[in-house]
């Protein structure tokens, strides 16, 4: 048992430790502090520690993933954020499960069979994404002011661009983390407006703040497995 521990763990750095340990212990502070609710910390805490194991490159961030859209998916519901619930339920959900079978089969090695294969992506494919993402994003924003969701443009801009990071995220491409930053920025805008309106879910809002700086690590630690699993570039289309 102690040899298997030591096999899951053995790679974090201190860094790594710290930041999870860190946030934790804040948000399950805030959580007594402000009465927040507890389907909003137990979402933030699952949040918190699928996107470490996604920064790492680790498949196994898919478990606590799948127990975090759910809940968030609730949280989401009661502040009338349409997009987000339409977001995890019909589309994070499900990917969660194609995540997990596409990453199990690029697998660095037999040697590291939790740890993924990365890659990047042409400027051209760049290009096609950011026009795609534009389009979709002032068609799904009219939907969700025709539902009377609260700030829609918002709301649409990122549920379209977490399609998009999701997307990234099962191909296994570096440009995923530059995505999931614009949506972390603009994700906790809308938690910082939901907590100044009612000052509930602090939770939620916290697992954004962590989000934002895992996705900052994510970035930095994707490019430096990709310098070292490649010789050359791996184009993906």
């Amino acid at each position: 048992m102690r040899t298997r521990r030591a096999g899951y763990f053995a790679d974090w750095s201190w860094f790594e430790r710290l930041w999870l340990l860190t946030f934790t212990v804040v948000t399950v502070y805030l959580f007594f502090a402000l009465d927040d609710t507890f389907i909003g910390l137990c979402a933030s805490l699952t949040g918190m520690l699928s996107v470490v194991l996604v920064a790492k490159g680790k498949t196994w961030n898919y478990y606590p993933g799948i127990i975090n859209v759910v809940l968030y998916a609730i949280v989401a519901y009661g502040q009338k954020y349409y997009g987000e619930v339409m977001l995890n339920l019909l589309y994070f959900l499900p990917m969660q499960f194609i995540g997990l079978l596409l990453w199990r089969r690029n697998k660095v090695s037999e040697e590291k069979q939790h740890d993924v294969r990365v890659a990047v992506m042409t400027n051209r494919t760049r290009l096609y994404w950011a026009l795609t993402c534009l389009a979709a994003t002032v068609a799904y924003a009219w939907v969700l002011q025709a539902m009377g969701g609260a700030l829609p443009l918002i709301d649409s801009l990122t549920a379209v661009l977490s399609i998009v990071a999701m997307i990234f995220m099962v191909k296994r491409v570096v440009e995923q983390w530059i995505v999931w930053i614009i949506i972390d920025v603009l994700t906790i805008y809308m938690w910082l407006v939901a907590f100044m309106g009612d000052g509930s879910d602090v939770s939620i809002l916290v697992m954004w703040i962590a989000y934002l700086v895992n996705a900052v690590y994510g970035w930095l630690n994707w490019r430096s497995q990709y310098l070292l699993q490649k010789e050359g570039q791996a184009w993906v289309r």
